[in-house]
């Protein structure tokens, strides 16, 4: 009984690691190739070959030292890339989309030292 129960578990986690890594991979995709440059960051075609390489093993492969890896890399592009990608391309936290102008900072209105 338990041990279905773990094993009921366990398979949700591998699900949870295979939906972040088909997301990234999709999110990968979308980002332009020049913000990845931009960003300085590895090329977009690395993180393509990278993150598909996680969703094939998380599919294929059913090995924990693998998936763990592919988790990794997802979680990087998580937490380093994608945020940079987004402050590059003008889309994170601090973009227009609240109406601001051009010389908004990210404290408000740069006055020019006035």
């Amino acid at each position: 009984m338990l041990l279905t129960a773990f094993g009921g578990f366990m398979s949700l986690i591998f699900l949870a690691m295979l939906v972040l890594a088909v997301v990234a991979l999709v999110l990968a995709v979308l980002a332009r190739e020049d913000a990845y440059r931009a960003a300085n960051k590895q090329t977009k075609m690395f993180w393509l070959i990278i993150l598909g390489v996680t969703v094939a093993v998380n599919l294929l492969v059913p090995v924990i030292f693998l998936q763990i890896a592919g988790l990794v890399a997802t979680i990087v592009f998580f937490v380093d890339v994608r945020p940079a990608l987004q402050q590059v391309s003008g889309g994170g936290r601090g973009g227009r989309r609240g109406g601001g102008s051009s010389s908004d900072g990210p404290y408000g209105p740069y006055n020019g030292g006035r």
